[in-house]
């Protein structure tokens, strides 16, 4: 494993990945996935689709999920900055409905790697940001799931700044919480 570092988060399955820069005078390379590293790294799951994103400050996307075909993603961001969060929806994890959350950005070059049953979304920190993700299924139309992004109960202490404007869809805006979550799937407190 000589091309990345690995940081194990307090939610088990959550990990934050640094790739190893090569940087001269010319700019810098760098691996961004290679299979082999990643499997040793305890992240063996194979990569079927990438996305990429480009949103302005202050647009929040999530807190989504898929529901019948959940997806692993390793997550990162090509320019600007983003703060991105998991939220564990495992049935039966200590840390059901725990957070944690993660700056990603052009300069840390950092990943995050979301493994399946976690709701995950990202508020756009910098004027702009373009933002790329691996997922381990191929997206199924109508299987998305969400959590409003400022459930109580869930808790996510999103830096947002004072002058900063939040740019939601209307169905971000209205997703259900946690509650609502345990209740549409009889999960018991």
């Amino acid at each position: 494993m000589g091309q990345i570092s690995v940081e194990t988060c307090e939610i088990e399955g959550l990990k934050v990945i640094t790739p190893t820069v090569h940087g001269d005078a010319r700019g810098y390379f760098m691996e961004t996935y290679q299979y082999n590293d990643f499997k040793a790294a305890g992240i063996p799951e194979v990569f079927v689709q990438d996305n990429q994103s480009a949103s302005k400050r202050g647009v929040l996307r999530g807190l989504h999920f898929q529901i019948n075909y959940p997806q692993d993603k390793l997550v990162r961001v090509i320019r600007g900055e983003v703060f991105d969060v998991a939220v564990d929806l495992r049935e039966g994890s200590k840390t059901f409905g725990k957070w944690f959350g993660v700056v990603l950005s052009e300069e840390n070059k950092k990943q995050f790697f979301i493994p399946k049953g976690f709701a995950h979304g990202y508020l756009v920190l910098s004027d702009y940001a373009e933002f790329c993700y691996k997922c381990s299924d191929f997206y199924h139309p109508g299987d998305e799931g969400g959590l409003v992004y400022n459930d109580p109960d869930v808790g996510v202490e999103w830096p947002i700044p004072e002058d900063m404007e939040v740019l939601l869809l209307e169905r971000d805006a209205n997703w259900g919480g946690i509650r609502e979550y345990k209740k549409a799937r009889g999960i018991e407190d």
